[in-house]
């Protein structure tokens, strides 16, 4: 899968992850997970059922910081992908006016 920033290169991608996996490890993930909601649904989620998402994702230039991580459910995760948050609101948006087009 090749990055949408231009500028990123895989050593930038590493180093994301990297400290994605930190955080995910962190007290401050755990308790983010224990609140079992969805940021992007708000659905009440089993936390064993939350995943970590980069509000801007790091393809994109997002960085793995706590102010760009939620926790969201895997099918708001999976439908989300790669998009901006502009992006995602235009989706639902879609979605919302032709639920057969997804």
């Amino acid at each position: 899968m090749k990055p949408f920033a231009i500028d990123l290169n895989e050593s930038d991608i590493k180093r994301e992850r990297l400290k994605a996996r930190q955080l995910r490890a962190s007290q401050w993930w755990k308790r983010r997970l224990a609140k079992g909601v969805c940021y992007y649904c708000g659905r009440s989620v089993s936390p064993k059922e939350l995943t970590m998402d980069h509000i801007v994702p790091i393809a994109r230039g997002g960085r793995s910081t706590k102010g760009n991580v939620v926790a969201a459910c895997k099918e708001c995760n999976n439908a989300k992908k790669q998009l901006l948050p502009m992006e995602w609101e235009q989706y639902l948006k879609d979605i919302q006016f032709n639920p057969n087009s997804s």
